[in-house]
């Protein structure tokens, strides 16, 4: 899948999964260190797993942050598959 996020530096994020487990997460553009972090701490994490510890996280006074751009990602993800 590939999601576009909103409120954030980058420009798309694309998942993958198998079954509720994340395969690979890779953003495009963002601070490149920083999401190849996240990217990496989430593979073979469970969907649930990485919401519950993405979710909410802010970006400076942005209502938002790439972390919580993949939270809702991976909601989507798992609505879609439901």
């Amino acid at each position: 899948m590939i999601y576009k996020p909103k409120g954030v530096c980058s420009q798309s994020i694309e998942i993958n999964m198998n079954g509720n487990v994340i395969d690979s997460v890779a953003f495009t553009g963002g601070c490149n260190g920083n999401l190849q972090g996240i990217s990496s701490l989430v593979k073979g994490m469970t969907a649930e797993e990485a919401i519950s510890r993405l979710k909410g996280i802010r970006c400076g006074f942005k209502s938002t942050s790439c972390p919580d751009q993949l939270a809702q990602a991976l909601e989507s993800v798992l609505q879609q598959n439901a």
